[in-house]
This record gives C-alpha cells, structure tokens and sequence, in this order.
C-alpha cells in the first residue's frame, strides 16, 4: 500500500522523459496516486500520451494553454468528472522565458517578454490554484506543488528575465498559500539546485554552472529529478500537512554557502 493510495493528482508541465513534472509524476504514482496530465500544444501530445500511459493507460491526458481561461475551466471540468468531484495535488511546473533572454542583459529586456514570462511562469500558478481549489476543498483539503529556483532569490548570471519570474512565483507561493490555508489547502515550492533537463540546459553556460554547484554544495553533489519527485511526494502525503507557504530548497545545501571555494 502507498502512502497516497485512494489521492489524486494533476501534473502540469510534462514535456518529455527529462522534465522535473515527469519526475514528480512518477513518484506520485508509484507512491498510490492517480494522475491526470496536461501537454502545451499538438507537438508535445504524443510525448505526455505516451509518458502518461507507461503509468496507467487510463491516466486523463488534456490539452491546456495555462494563458487561456477557457481552456483552464476545461481541464479542472475534466479532471473533477473523471475524479468523482475532487482533487488533492496540483503540480504546477510551468515557466516560460524566450530564448532570447538568456543571452543578453536583463535591463534590455523587452516589455512584451516581461509580460509573457510573468504571465506564464507566475500568474498561471494563481489561476491553477485557484481552479484547484473546490476540487481540494471537496476532499477536505489539498496541496499544491511548484518549482522555483535560487535566481528568484539571488542574482544568477544569464538567469535574468527568469529569474524575475521566478521570485513573482515565490511571492505568490506565499499569498496563495494565506488565502488558501482556511479551506485546508497548503501552498509550497521547491527550489531545486541544476537539474539536467532540456530547458535547463539551453541556459547559456549550464554545465559550468552544474559543476559549481556540485563543487560548492555542502553535500558535494547535484540533485536530479527523482530527488524533486521524492519531496513532492512527501509534501502531497501526510509528512507535509503542516507544511504552507515555504520555498523548500533541494540544493545539497547550496543555497547556504557565501562563498564557494574556502579561502586560504
């Protein structure tokens, strides 16, 4: 028996075998829950169908554009019928900076850029959330998981427009979490150090930056997808109900250090 049996739970952000809401998905269900998953657009459908059926072919697969209300409305529509009315987890592992971005300096970033990453990175968590949240509070409660990391904290070269993002999304962690917290729904983020997915490999300089963190991290050591999938489990189950409103870091410790190398 799992420890989340009898649970159910939505994945938003699956693109391919790599992607951090992969990760998560599968430790949710081989801990016992039953998933439903949405894809971005007809060229990531064939992917999430067939990463969602090497689960269980029954698992729900949906279309959604997490900027479109309507097609929101439609999956949490889906999603309550096919889970008799109610929802315990939201993955949301959605973010969004162009290309572009990456390459030059943050003041130089265009408007219509800044609107579409704070949009899609941070708003589509308010918007998920809120969809979620009588699903939830009809199985008498919730919780809601999604990824950030240290950029939104601190300054991370070439991170720039996403790093913005990233620190909205923190700060709407914790708002959501106030007001979802009297309907028994808690709110965290994971705050994971490099992981070696397709997106986050398009970072310029992302394997010197992986080494670093290795090299500097308390626990000398990087984390992967199955580590993120390991603490999303545990903030879905019972070791997290107490736990709201925090940015949880999954680093090796990294996010402590000051300095990296010791100086002699």
């Amino acid at each position: 028996m799992g420890q989340l049996d009898g649970q159910t739970g939505l994945v938003f952000g699956v693109a391919n075998k790599r992607s951090i809401a992969w990760g998560i998905a599968q430790a949710l269900h081989d801990a016992g829950m039953r998933l439903a998953f949405t894809y971005q657009g007809e060229r990531l459908k064939e992917t999430v169908v067939e990463l969602a059926a090497s689960l269980d072919p029954t698992y729900l697969v949906l279309p959604c554009d997490v900027t479109s209300d309507d097609d929101i409305a439609a999956v949490y529509s889906a999603v309550g019928e096919a889970f008799g009315g109610g929802l315990n987890t939201l993955v949301h592992s959605v973010a969004f900076a162009p290309k572009e971005s990456f390459a030059g300096l943050f003041v130089d970033t265009a408007r219509a850029d800044f609107a579409a990453a704070l949009d899609i990175s941070a708003y589509s968590l308010v918007a998920l959330a809120r969809a979620a949240a009588p699903l939830m509070e009809a199985r008498g409660g919730g919780s809601v998981i999604t990824m950030t990391y240290l950029g939104g904290e601190r300054v991370v070269p070439k991170y720039n427009l996403m790093g913005v993002a990233k620190a909205a999304l923190e700060s709407a962690v914790t708002y959501i979490a106030f007001d979802l917290g009297p309907r028994n729904i808690r709110v965290n983020a994971i705050s994971a150090g490099p992981v070696r997915t397709l997106a986050g490999r398009s970072i310029p300089g992302f394997p010197k930056m992986e080494e670093y963190v290795r090299t500097n991290a308390p626990l000398r050591r990087n984390v992967d997808i199955e580590d993120i999938g390991h603490l999303a489990t545990f903030l879905a189950g019972p070791g997290g109900r107490n736990i709201s409103g925090e940015t949880i870091h999954l680093d090796g410790g990294y996010h402590v250090m000051g300095m990296g190398v010791p100086v002699e």
